[in-house]
């Protein structure tokens, strides 16, 4: 999901319009020509941020002029507002630890004194559980609800059953005694359209009727589903997980988990899967159990009064969503722990598995495909996997990978043109045209006209001898000498070379779509259009072995294992394989994903070539990039997410990342004694930045604190609303002990209760490696720089993407592709005719060295306070 492309720019409120728009030390990194726009309003861009023109906190005078010396000691009564975040803004986790740490003490010190508070504090012990569990009931209820409307309406675009509108096509043949075993899914009681509407069950007139109400009912799904999305509620599209990665890592957007945020993004699900649009439901599950746990915390102060606390919460409730959506609630906790999670205490990992558990068990409860499984496409091999088999299945890996780094780069490439063209400024019509063309192409494809899930479980499914399909139009060959099996391997009938036609052609289909439908303005997840891509490749190269192995059993791989009339090779553990090659070639995940196809399948013997195939296709994909889907969203949206998975490697310093830089103005920094409220409200109504380092004194520079501009804002209204006397002249005072003022001055401000007299420092010589390390580790909004203990500078999250991303611009390889022309490639050596430097075996541009001057020693010299 583009976050500029939103329907309704009222959800940016107080957002940075544009970098182009910005400060002059905001600087676009054209590095190598491309931009990255850092335009998702990075809060804690300290001395970097972007207000909006106009926009000034203003504050009234409250209250008469009292020349009495009694201060506002405002430790004594919190101020309300002092500690929360703008929309848009990044957390401060180490502060979030330690209110929580502190409230724990509160109440741990307390809850002797009485019966009362022994209750509130097992209470509070146990809100941690109870939040987890009503998340858990919630995201299997909603998640049943899904499933059960997304099939009818699904089945709505064949036909309707008349006895029961409410039934799907299976739940409506179910009581009916006309039907056959050949014909088990025809009974009287469902009608086509055709039959309903021109009375005529087979023929062209009934093909044309049926093709043309399947257009119809796809168009209505898919526009009705973008139109909900649109009008209430932007944030529903998409899958939902790059922005929950986003908001775990510490980011707020405001909405984004909300109410009606989990009401739209629910029915457009049902609409969205219903249209026949390639995408999947799994991956929108997430977000929906994410809104549940969101919601449900601010039942429970521990957690709506302490952002780190949530997302505990919300680290739990992704669990579940992938608990219900795949009916793998040990895979749900280590999605949750691999690919989502910041940060995860142990805590954290008790619970989720909880949350997980009583998910899947509501899911179990509610049955919604009426086969006592949690998935559609549950299915059990009863056949074991040879040696020789690992090859193909490494084979699987290698297309997983490569199909991966495809999608990644053909669909940012086609996200990012979205947006810089005027095609992305109508996502109606996009949905509209993307769903017409899906629903033309995949009717006449009996595979690609079924549900995509319906689709999944029918090549997962081993041939039996209830089976119908055209996959299992085998040959009975009555010449086989030794029957070991009920069902040995044979020869491929015409039904079989058919649907393996169809398959190649379903598989080119799904390939183009997914491409073109991830992204649109309507929920949509990625793992089952890539499981069903995968799980196409690996049941045609099933079948292909299967009649190598029977019409060459004497070959030597095939000689030991593959007797005459032996059942040994299984085409639907292929199409598994597959699936979980081509998922992992996507997203990137390895442990989680062997786990939770694990327990699709219910087998611990198909472990070992889950595990090729998933580590194969993670080697093939990162040889392209190791970004995966998720990632390159982030990237792309310009989310201030510092991956942990990224490796730093260069040898840059603190200095040459702080701000200011070197032709920029003076840092702007408080005085903890010797400035008044008007200074303070000048500084803020000037200045965009969001916090300001507190020194001693003009004189001394050296550090005593950090303030942020927003809890200076509160804290002034709040005095000005509630204390007589605090007027313009009043002198601010971020020191222990008030220094002794005129008797006819006004009433002080003392502020001490809202510094931050810890704030993280680094040395201007610290390498960036540390400082990436400690950004990532401690979840940092800001770091400041000093030398030998005088304020420097100051570095932001912002900033450090911004560095990484020119770094990323700047490096250049040693020798030029194939494809270009020596002339047009870079020289090695810079316009002064030296070498360029070189370290870790790359190339880059220098980086400007920065001498040291009196400027940043004496930073208030030539500023008016």
């Amino acid at each position: 999901m583009e976050s500029e492309q939103l329907f309704h720019r009222g959800h940016y409120r107080n957002s940075y319009n544009s970098i182009t728009s910005a400060s002059s030390d905001e600087e676009l990194l054209d590095g190598a020509g491309v931009i990255m726009d850092f335009q998702t309003s990075e809060d804690d861009n300290l001395l970097d941020g972007d207000t909006a023109v106009g926009t000034h906190y203003t504050m009234t005078n409250g209250g008469s002029i009292n020349s009495s010396t009694h201060l506002l000691d405002l430790l004594d009564e919190p101020i309300p507002g002092v500690g929360t975040y703008d929309d848009f803004h990044t957390i401060d986790w180490v502060r979030e630890k330690c209110k929580d740490r502190e409230r724990h003490r509160r109440i741990n010190s307390k809850k002797k004194e009485s019966a009362w508070e022994m209750t509130k504090s097992l209470y509070d012990a146990w809100s941690g559980w109870l939040v987890v569990t009503l998340t858990g009931l919630a995201s299997g209820a909603l998640a049943g609800l899904i499933d059960i409307a997304a099939d009818w309406m699904t089945d709505l675009k064949e036909g309707i059953c008349l006895s029961a509108l409410w039934y799907n096509h299976e739940q409506c043949c179910w009581g009916s005694n006309e039907t056959t075993f050949e014909e088990r899914d025809k009974c009287p009681q469902w009608k086509t359209w055709a039959e309903l509407i021109i009375g005529q069950a087979e023929g062209p007139g009934s093909y044309i009727m049926n093709y043309i109400m399947y257009i119809f009912w796809a168009l209505s799904f898919a526009f009705l589903a973008v139109s909900l999305v649109k009008v209430f509620a932007p944030y529903a599209c998409g899958s939902g997980i790059p922005e929950i990665k986003t908001i775990l890592s510490g980011f707020i957007i405001r909405g984004y988990l909300g109410k009606w945020t989990l009401m739209i993004k629910t029915i457009t699900l049902v609409l969205a899967v219903a249209s026949g649009l390639s995408l999947g439901k799994e991956g929108p599950l997430v977000h929906v159990a994410c809104c549940c746990g969101n919601i449900f915390s601010y039942l429970f102060p521990k957690y709506s009064t302490n952002e780190a606390k949530k997302r505990e919460v919300l680290s739990a409730a992704s669990a579940a969503g992938v608990s219900v959506a795949f009916g793998a609630p040990i895979g749900g906790v280590l999605f949750s722990l691999e690919e989502v999670s910041y940060y995860f205490p142990l805590k954290t990992l008790w619970r989720s598995f909880f949350a997980a558990l009583v998910a899947a068990f509501v899911l179990r409860s509610i049955n919604p495909f009426g086969n006592s499984r949690l998935v559609l496409f549950y299915v059990e091999y009863h056949t074991p996997w040879y040696l020789f088999e690992l090859f193909p299945f490494i084979l699987l890996g290698v297309f997983g990978g490569l199909w991966g780094a495809f999608f990644i780069r053909a669909n940012i490439a086609w996200c990012r043109r979205r947006k810089s063209t005027k095609f992305g400024k109508y996502p109606v019509l996009e949905v509209i045209v993307v769903a017409a063309i899906t629903a033309v192409i995949a009717f006449p494809n009996p595979y690609t006209r079924l549900n995509t899930s319906e689709l999944i479980k029918e090549l997962f499914t081993d041939c039996g001898p209830l089976e119908s399909s055209s996959l299992c139009d085998y040959r009975n060959d009555m010449n086989a000498s030794k029957i070991v099996d009920d069902i040995p391997d044979r020869p491929a009938g015409l039904g079989v070379y058919s649907a393996i036609w169809q398959l190649c052609l379903a598989l080119i289909f799904k390939i183009i779509m997914t491409v073109f439908t991830f992204g649109i303005k309507v929920p949509s997840g990625l793992f089952i259009p890539s499981m069903a891509i995968g799980a196409i490749a690996g049941r045609i190269v099933g079948i292909a072995v299967e009649q190598l192995a029977y019409f060459h059993h004497d070959w030597f791989i095939f000689k030991e294992w593959c007797e005459v009339g032996a059942d040994c090779i299984t085409p639907g553990l292929y199409a598994m394989v597959g699936a979980a090659a081509c998922l992992g070639g996507v997203t990137r995940m390895t442990v989680s994903l062997v786990v939770i196809v694990f327990e699709l399948t219910g087998g611990l013997e198909y472990i070992v070539p889950l595990m090729a195939a998933v580590m194969t296709s993670k080697w093939v994909g990162d040889a392209f990039g190791r970004e995966g889907i998720y990632e390159a969203h982030i990237r792309l949206n310009g989310y201030p997410f510092l991956d942990a998975k990224e490796e730093f490697t260069h040898t840059t310093l603190a200095a040459d990342v702080m701000r200011p830089r070197r032709n920029d103005p003076p840092l702007a920094v408080l005085t903890q004694d010797n400035m008044t409220v008007d200074d303070i409200e000048n500084m803020i109504n000037e200045t965009s930045y969001n916090g300001f380092p507190v020194i001693m004194s003009k004189e001394s520079q050296r550090l005593v604190g950090f303030a942020l501009r927003r809890d200076l804002t509160i804290a002034i209204e709040s005095a000005r609303k509630k204390q007589e006397g605090i007027v313009g002249s009043s002198r601010v005072c971020f020191a222990q002990h008030t220094p002794s003022l005129p008797a006819e001055s006004p009433r002080p401000l003392k502020l001490r209760s809202i510094l931050d007299m810890s704030p993280f420092t680094v040395t201007d010589h610290t390498p960036m490696e540390i400082v990436v390390d400690i950004f990532r580790k401690l979840g940092l909004r800001q770091c400041l720089v000093t030398h030998n203990g005088i304020v420097l500078g100051i570095i932001t999250k912002k900033n450090m993407l911004e560095h990484l991303e020119q770094l990323k611009q700047r490096v250049e390889p040693l020798a030029p592709p194939w494809h270009y022309n020596k002339k047009r490639y870079p020289p090695s050596y810079g316009p002064d005719g030296k070498p360029r430097p070189r370290f870790n075996n790359v190339q880059l541009n220098p980086i400007e060295e920065r001498e040291e001057t009196e400027e940043e020693v004496h930073l208030l010299n030539s500023t008016t306070l």
